[in-house]
């Protein structure tokens, strides 16, 4: 039974109370004080860790960054599981729950629905007969990990947990459970989901097909520019005796894939909209622990071999584009075994996640990686017809195969729900009713849902088979050449990802893993396929031996940042068809361009500069047809002119960028906001006026006039674009059509409607003159981009559900910041909902190959997860200037910038 719940306004109180007083407002008891600072980790002295075979020892510098020193991988694993506890467990905590479809344990019946998805996926189960598939010592390696976090529980709880802990064992009388090997393997489902690529498109285009034809639907996915946008690969192809790439061998007979229409079809689409809508649905209430997911969101890395840096030896750039979350998803370590030896393979410095033991991006002793997504297709979305509460398939009835799941719920009665699969995987779509209440006293009986006839839809997803990702991990950790890092790569099949590297030899490479699926000819991914055919199932695996890679390419560098890894036309599998558009890759192609031109080097100050770039591509595209608009209203005009001489460059105090995103914003609302489906995107806002008995010009108004927006007069079944990376190219290809029908529109109280392209740019740039100027203020000299696109650091739980105060003591910010959406320096933003920052790059680091103790990195936060320590927020004010810290790797070089020391003893 349940532990009796506080009244709410009770619980709230307490919790706030000790957070002010923590904040040092008010007068605080030692109690309150003490509740947030019980957290804070033993940094110094000793302390004596059960099960342990010899001393570890932690040292931190002045960002408190813990590098390990041990004498065996047990010992050197196990401290960092109670490392990663001490910093980061109620980050862990969570992420375990969610993993696991258990939320409802944290935080109540609010989360029902969530877990009630996660559970239907059930990356617990697949994480559970994954763990049994992997290497002897990658499980042992986990279970050291986890006996290290279990010794950290072991002496603390509730407070010295962590503050949100606290307020949890107050609520719920919650106590943590053992970590669990596993734990850690479920992570790796939770990352293959936030990096998933194209399932939202699936749906997008498959509501689309109501209202639009296939061809406008289309004219929205252009195909990829391969000959604007160089893919990651250039040449080579798979060899036909062999069936393995070869870099440097003749291109492959294309893929045949395509976007045929299957029979029946259009009238299962139309019919399963509900069920489709209900996907969208549920696929929004999952947490994204990553960061959101979009046409503009990616990562960006890339190596320059010796022959071209000042150096002599490559050096390595990565930043992944991850969601803006405190702390940060990543937290920085050391793992260094005193003696390199069999019994103690790793001397490793880099990012990790924690909850989850090694090394994920980072380089050791001898070789340096980087990863971004490779966003491959490896999702399918089937319509299943149902007849008689069963599926078809093959012209046949066939039973749904069905579990039981009960969601415990804190403070409440346990759910009931029950999950059904059919051969394709689970259906996702029964989320529109609630999950039956399982009584105290009552027998409740597992049965489907009163689904006898109908649509469903069902999930195919490669994340949903083992596979050993987890040991993919390690083999990196301990990489020392090139062979080791491919032999490495091909173990990680989930989520699939572009890897780059570079060795202390000079060598610099690049491969390209994952388990992808092969579909049959005819069949591309990129609409629902019919459940009911065989012929659209899967038909096998693209062999790992055929995934293109490069090594020590002639033009003597590399860069991955999501765009096609290899040109699609000339190679014998789709990967893909809806790759980034390569507009962040090409610019970055460019940059090392100009810097290596006429003999030119690149330095590792480059390379950082290179990392926080902030030029606009689509303002190139788009600035010098806006300037050819004629502009009567002279206020429009004046802000028109910020746009002559811009350099496209979007820093934080440019007024030229903040008008220019704000026109591009309302370009996109004007040309597609009224003909895309409302349940395509989240709807946007519209146009900016006065009142309507305040129709005065702009001019005339004083400063206290509020604007107001207006959307009456437009569809209210329309929804806005996000404006990522496909929408450049959507309106690149528009441009040279100024009679299309995109470029006509409704027309509002203050803009009659336009007929063609100019006529909706002017409407543009009027609209957008009346949203800055309520956004901003009327006098264009005070205009700044960053005022307009702010971060916000927001603690997970409490800081994004909690009460609006307690909100401000847990979250950090506002930073004005410059950059943009597909951009280098990615700060990206939503166009279907504002200008503030929504995804960014979640760490930066360049590694130097010719002395690792001249490499460079910085994370988003700091290395602490508890609220007012002082490394809660340490690096995100450097961060944000686009500087990064040194990063030492010897020894005596950490040694010199150690200022805490902990011995850990067995």
């Amino acid at each position: 039974m349940p532990a009796k719940k506080r009244p709410r306004r009770a619980r709230l109180i307490v919790i706030a109370v000790v957070l002010l007083l923590v904040a040092g407002i008010g007068y605080g008891t030692y109690w309150s004080v003490g509740t947030v600072r019980d957290s804070y980790p033993q940094t110094t002295g000793s302390l004596q860790v059960d099960g342990l075979s010899d001393r570890v020892t932690v040292k931190r510098g002045e960002y408190g960054v813990p590098q390990l020193y041990a004498d065996s991988a047990h010992d050197l694993f196990m401290a960092q599981g109670f490392v990663h506890a001490q910093d980061r467990f109620w980050e862990m905590d969570v992420r375990r729950h969610t993993t696991s479809g258990r939320l409802s344990e944290l935080f109540g019946a609010s989360q029902v629905r969530t877990d009630a998805f996660l559970r239907t996926l059930g990356w617990r189960e697949v994480a559970e007969r994954e763990f049994t598939k992997l290497a002897p010592e990658t499980k042992a390696n986990l279970k050291a990990y986890a006996d290290g976090v279990n010794a950290y529980l072991a002496d603390n709880e509730g407070s010295e947990l962590s503050a949100e802990h606290a307020a949890l064992n107050l609520e719920y009388d919650y106590r943590p459970e053992p970590w669990d090997p596993v734990d850690s393997v479920a992570w790796l489902k939770a990352m293959a989901w936030d990096l998933r690529a194209n399932m939202e498109d699936e749906i997008d285009r498959a509501l689309m097909g109501g209202r639009l034809s296939r061809e406008e639907i289309e004219d929205l996915y252009p195909s990829y520019p391969y000959d604007r946008n160089r893919p990651i690969v250039e040449g080579g192809g798979v060899d036909e005796a062999t069936g393995a790439f070869e870099p440097e061998g003749a291109t492959s007979d294309t893929s045949t894939a395509t976007s045929p229409t299957a029979p029946g079809m259009q009238q299962a689409v139309q019919g399963a909209r509900g069920e489709l809508t209900s996907v969208t649905q549920a696929l929004e209430s999952v947490p994204s622990l990553l960061g959101p997911n979009g046409s503009g969101i990616g990562s960006n890395s890339w190596v320059v071999s010796g022959d071209h840096t000042t150096t002599g030896k490559p050096l390595l750039a990565n930043d992944p584009h991850l969601g803006p979350q405190l702390p940060s998803v990543w937290t920085q370590m050391g793992l260094h075994c005193r003696s390199v030896s069999e019994k103690c393979p790793f001397d490793v410095s880099g990012f990790t996640f924690s909850g989850m033991p090694g090394v994920v991006i980072g380089h050791n002793k001898s070789i340096a990686w980087g990863l971004t997504n490779l966003a491959a297709d490896v999702t399918d979305l089937y319509l299943q017809k149902i007849e008689s509460g069963k599926y078809l398939y093959d012209g046949k009835r066939v039973a749904f195969t069905t579990r039981r799941e009960v969601i415990k719920v804190a403070g409440g009665t346990s759910r009931e729900i029950t999950v059904r699969k059919t051969n394709n995987g689970p259906v996702i779509s029964d989320f529109d009713t609630e999950a039956v209440t399982v009584g105290e006293e009552a027998r409740v009986e597992a049965s489907a849902p009163d689904r006898g006839d109908g649509y469903a839809v069902s999930l195919r997803w490669t994340a949903l088979e083992p596979s050993r990702s987890m040991d993919a991990v390690f083999a990196l950790d301990k990489a020392t050449d090139f062979e080791e890092f491919r032999a490495a790569a091909r173990l990680l099949t989930v989520p699939a990802q572009n890897l780059i590297y570079a060795d202390t030899e000079g060598h610099i490479g690049y491969q390209a893993p994952g388990r992808i699926p092969v579909r049959a000819d005819g069949h591309s991914g990129r609409y629902p396929a019919p459940g009911w055919d065989p012929d659209y199932r899967w038909t096998d695996y693209v062999p790992q031996d055929a995934l293109p890679w490069e090594y020590d390419p002639e033009r003597g560098y590399i860069v991955t940042a999501n765009q096609a890894v290899v040109d699609q036309r000339d190679y014998p599998y789709t990967l893909t068809q809806d790759w980034a558009y390569g507009v962040r890759s090409q610019r970055i192609d460019d940059l090392i361009q100009s810097k290596i031109e006429d003999g030119g080097k690149v330095s590792m100050q480059d390379m950082q500069e290179m990392q926080t770039d902030n030029s606009s591509e689509i303002a190139k595209l788009l600035v010098p047809r806006l300037l050819k608009i004629d502009v009567d209203d002279a206020y429009v005009r004046e802000a028109q002119e910020l746009l002559r001489g811009w350099d496209y460059t979007q820093d934080s105090d440019s007024a030229a960028a903040a008008y220019f995103n704000a026109v591009w914003r309302n370009v996109l609302m004007l040309a597609f906001g009224d003909k895309l489906p409302k349940e395509v995107r989240a709807e946007g806002d519209c146009v900016w006026v006065p009142p309507a008995d305040e129709a005065a010009p702009l001019e005339d108004l004083d400063g206290d006039t509020k604007l107001v927006r207006e959307c009456g007069k437009r569809d209210a079944d329309s929804a806005q674009p996000d404006g990522g990376g496909r929408w450049t190219e959507v309106v690149r290809g528009l441009l040279e059509k100024p009679d299309s029908d995109w470029w006509k529109t409704r027309g509002t109280r203050r803009n009659p409607g336009a007929t063609g392209r100019d006529e909706l740019l002017g409407e543009a740039l009027k609209d957008a003159r009346w949203e800055l100027t309520s956004e901003l203020g009327k006098d264009i000299d005070t205009w700044s981009w960053g005022r307009l696109h702010r971060l916000m650091l927001k603690n997970q739980t409490l800081g994004t559900e909690g009460p609006g105060f307690v909100q401000w003591l847990l979250n950090r910010g506002p930073w004005d910041l410059g950059g943009g959406e597909a951009t280098v320096n990615a700060t990206g933003w939503n166009a279907a909902g504002g200008y503030g920052v929504s995804w960014v790059p979640s760490m930066r680091m360049v590694v130097n190959l010719d002395d690792f103790d001249e490499s460079s990195w910085i994370n988003l936060t700091g290395a602490s997860g508890h609220a007012y320590h002082p490394h809660y927020v340490d690096q995100t004010d450097l961060w944000a200037e686009g500087e990064q810290l040194p990063w030492g790797f010897d020894e005596r070089t950490v040694e010199e910038g150690t200022e805490d020391t902990m011995v850990l003893l067995p």
